[in-house]
């Protein structure tokens, strides 16, 4: 990854466009709903983006969409990339650096999370306060581009305590069930077990899934706020771990895809007021 490499993709996606967005939006594992709410100006493939990664996992779509959401101009990417399908740590983030160099201010992602803490239900949203990265590579490896960040970026507070407060308002405004907690960032592809669990509620995790810390890495390196959500798609404390299918994934995270659209317009509404 080089900053012309950035460059020349963001060059292309802009020379579709007549507007800046103003706000990055990742949507994760079966939650690719929000996006037939966005008054799409254009959508473009990823496949057609010089340098960009092609989505190999099912349930994402591939597509960058660009167009207005609750009165914000947004860059929504209709599913994201991960280190399972083969990608460097730098190409799974790359959308990230284009989208920064596109104008947007702020960074919204979410993800499909195994449940951790033994508070949540199936279809629990988590606002991710904390996260611990236990991927097996860095983003920031390799030659740093000092354009776009410092080579060590700090990670006090990765998540904007800002839209973190609103999103836990707006939550209670509209009776939906919501937790924070720390997220858990590992490679997969396979799902844990029973001993790995344990060992992640042991050093903190709430919540565990296989996305969101490399993009939030990179964006918090670019001076990004950040704010994320995890729907809880199935349940790993000891008393309520059972097999789990990718089918039950996706219909839990379908079950919550109305709270987390709803929270993530009225998140925009606010912003842009």
């Amino acid at each position: 990854m080089t900053l012309e490499q950035i460059q020349e993709a963001a060059r292309y996606v802009r020379s579709q466009l007549d507007f800046h967005p103003r706000v990055g939006i990742i949507l994760g594992t079966g939650l690719g709903a929000l996006a037939r709410e966005v008054d799409v100006q254009v959508a473009i493939p990823y496949d057609s983006i010089p340098h960009f990664p092609v989505s190999t996992v099912e349930s994402h779509t591939g597509r960058l969409l660009l167009g207005t959401l609750a009165g914000q101009k947004v860059v929504v990417m209709q599913g994201r990339f991960h280190y399972y399908e083969g990608y460097t740590m730098q190409q799974v983030t790359f959308p990230v650096r284009v989208m920064k160099v596109l104008g947007i201010e702020r960074l919204i992602v979410s993800n499909a999370a195994g449940g951790l803490n033994p508070a949540q239900e199936i279809s629990d949203l988590m606002i991710i306060e904390d996260h611990i990265n236990l991927q097996p590579e860095n983003p920031l490896t390799g030659r740093n581009l000092d354009t776009l960040g410092d080579r060590f970026p700090d990670m006090y507070a990765p998540y904007d305590q800002h839209m973190i407060r609103l999103g836990l308002d707006i939550a209670a405004q509209h009776g939906i069930r919501v937790h924070t907690g720390v997220y858990a960032s590992v490679p997969g592809p396979n799902l844990e077990t029973r001993a790995e669990y344990r060992y992640m509620r042991t050093i903190g995790a709430d919540a565990v899934g296989m996305s969101t810390v490399p993009e939030v890495i990179v964006a918090r390196q670019m001076h990004l706020p950040c704010f994320a959500v995890s729907v809880i798609t199935d349940l790993c404390t000891p008393d309520k771990l059972k097999p789990v299918s990718i089918a039950d994934v996706l219909a839990a995270a379908a079950k919550a895809e109305p709270w987390l659209s709803l929270l993530t317009k009225e998140m925009l509404s606010r912003l842009a007021q």
